[in-house]
């Protein structure tokens, strides 16, 4: 008797477990009427994109994009903090330092799914509420609606690891207004709220307790166009009065960053900060000056060649750039001291602007023969 006693037990602790497993799936993937949902369910980890939930998700948005009953695509984050805070940064680092592969695939397969997303003939509606940085970016502006909420915490950090604004940053950063994209990818600043809306990376701002209404309007759609989900979004939009009032954060800056930050080289800039003295023009300096003297050369060639570029081809130079970094020091050296030690205070190699040449820089930017990135 006890012996079957252990057995129902242990039969008990499976069922219990394949229930299980289906939540706590890094990502979901269903069904609801004509609507196919992404949702990104690693909450402990802010939704950080790893190399699994890069490999569900786009063979899904390739098979929803055939398939005639499904209407429209929802990408989402749970946890109620983040949609998506970015890539899964460490794991990366780890296979970096060894040589494994994943420095590579991981890579080549959220760019692959960026231009999936950027290409998909069905409308693609991310609702970012919570942090929305990197990776997250990635999953959600190349898509046609971004749904902004109060609780949206917008930046591209990169520099600040020794990385670059990838994720097709160089395609979408230097198409902000003015000089705009450029100062947010050099400094990593965070825009919030409403504010996410005016630069023009979120389409739509709607309040955060009201996204499971909308989404269940969207869901309810039937047969929805293009043009039906613009007009539910709309009206939820319309209906919103959160911080309606308040004033873009950096509208008494505007004049300087676009003068700034259109010199023809990182040291330029520096100079021209240094030059315009004023206290806004300093704190930007300092945040610069934290930055990875290499990552900065590489983001403002990148952002100055992305302007003309198309996203696939934009994709395929970040590819290039992400590889040189796999290769370099101060990736590795960046992620320590945020995200490891969080000592916050990194080594890069080289240490200053003007020990990172002009070669140096070519050549992260050369083709890759057989090993460049297929689309």
């Amino acid at each position: 008797r006890l012996r079957a006693l252990n057995r129902l037990q242990v039969i008990l602790q499976h069922l219990k477990m394949s229930k299980q497993t289906d939540l706590t799936a890094e990502v979901l993937l269903e069904k609801k009427g004509g609507a196919g949902i992404i949702t990104l369910n690693r909450p402990r980890a802010l939704n950080a994109l790893n190399l699994s939930m890069i490999q569900q998700i786009y063979p899904q948005i390739k098979t929803w994009e055939q398939d005639p009953e499904t209407f429209l695509i929802i990408i989402k984050g749970t946890g109620g903090k983040a949609f998506c805070a970015g890539g899964d940064i460490r794991a990366i680092r780890e296979a970096g330092k060894v040589g494994d592969k994943l420095s590579q695939d991981f890579f080549r397969g959220e760019y692959r799914l960026n231009n999936a997303i950027g290409t998909c003939k069905k409308p693609y509606v991310a609702l970012i509420d919570g942090i929305t940085m990197g990776g997250g970016v990635g999953v959600s502006v190349h898509g046609h609606f971004r749904v902004a909420t109060e609780k949206t915490v917008f930046a591209m950090p990169e520099t600040a690891i020794g990385l670059f604004p990838d994720v097709g940053g160089g395609y979408f950063l230097p198409r902000l207004s003015g000089k705009l994209g450029y100062y947010l990818a050099l400094t990593g600043c965070r825009l919030k709220g409403r504010d996410v809306l005016k630069i023009g990376i979120a389409t739509h701002f709607v309040e955060s307790e009201k996204l499971p209404a909308l989404e269940k309007d969207l869901i309810a759609l039937k047969s929805p166009s293009k043009e039906k989900i613009a007009d539910l979004l709309n009206s939820y939009h319309m209906k919103c009065t959160i911080d309606q009032e308040k004033e873009f954060v950096l509208d008494e800056h505007m004049e300087k960053i676009n003068s700034l930050f259109s010199a023809n080289s990182m040291e330029e800039i520096v100079k021209k900060l240094k030059q315009d003295g004023s206290p806004f023009a300093m704190k930007q300096l300092e945040t610069i000056n934290k930055m990875s003297p290499t990552s900065l050369k590489l983001t403002l060639r990148q952002l100055r060649e992305g302007a003309s570029m198309s996203l696939q081809e934009v994709l395929r130079m970040e590819y290039r750039l992400s590889q040189a970094c796999m290769k370099g020091h101060d990736f590795y050296e960046g992620v320590r001291a945020v995200l490891i030690d969080k000592d916050q205070s990194p080594k890069w190699k080289p240490a200053a602007l003007e020990e990172v040449s002009d070669e140096f820089v070519d050549n992260c930017f050369k083709p890759l023969g057989n090993d460049d990135l297929k689309l």
